[in-house]
């Protein structure tokens, strides 16, 4: 059965669009006269996402406010974080709250559009314990690239540097929630440098 439950990243302090939305999270930036978040929820209830789970921390009072004015009926749940815990150590929590096995994990502030079906029939083929979508990108140096072999399987993630072209890390992840939560790992940590590393 495909997954059918997200944890939304979205307790992150948003220190680089403080000067444009002082006031705000960063999932909740006005876009179209919709928050950001509105449209990565469309996306994932387009993919067949029925329950999502709310990772929050930074002003969580105002995400929280609106979504339970703008989806009162929505299957959802909270897991707030009382000192920030790092990417893997918010997954944690809101994996603590999942009810299903295989959950799509996303950042509030980010919308790659993706297909997750065929991100999970690959998850499932390969029997994974963490599936990433990756983005091809041509001409950067922002971003950290990641290395395939040639089944697909993870290689080597390489530190940022200049690439001509490359893949990178596109932030949807399938993840194996009862492995994940079985691995004994801090209460606080990277999810990206210190699980998928």
């Amino acid at each position: 059965m495909p997954a059918t439950e997200a944890i939304l990243l979205a307790g992150g302090l948003g220190t680089r669009l403080r000067d444009a939305v002082p006031d705000l999270p960063k999932c909740m930036a006005p876009v179209n006269k919709q928050p950001f978040l509105y449209f990565v929820m469309a996306w994932l209830q387009q993919q067949g996402i029925t329950r999502f789970i709310f990772s929050l921390g930074y002003k969580h009072e105002v995400i929280i406010d609106w979504l339970e004015k703008q989806y009162p009926q929505l299957d959802k749940v909270y897991a707030i974080e009382a000192t920030p815990l790092g990417t893997g150590g918010a997954i944690q929590l809101a994996g603590s709250k999942a009810i299903t096995n295989n959950v799509v994990v996303v950042n509030g502030d980010t919308l790659f559009n993706i297909d997750i079906k065929s991100l999970y029939q690959f998850y499932q083929q390969q029997q994974a314990a963490c599936a990433l979508a990756l983005k091809p990108m041509t001409n950067f140096s922002r971003y950290g690239t990641v290395t395939l072999n040639e089944n697909g399987l993870i290689n080597a993630f390489k530190e940022k540097q200049y690439c001509d072209t490359g893949l990178i890390n596109g932030g949807v992840y399938l993840l194996n929630r009862q492995h994940f939560l079985s691995l004994g790992l801090p209460k606080q940590f990277s999810f990206e440098k210190d699980y998928l590393e």
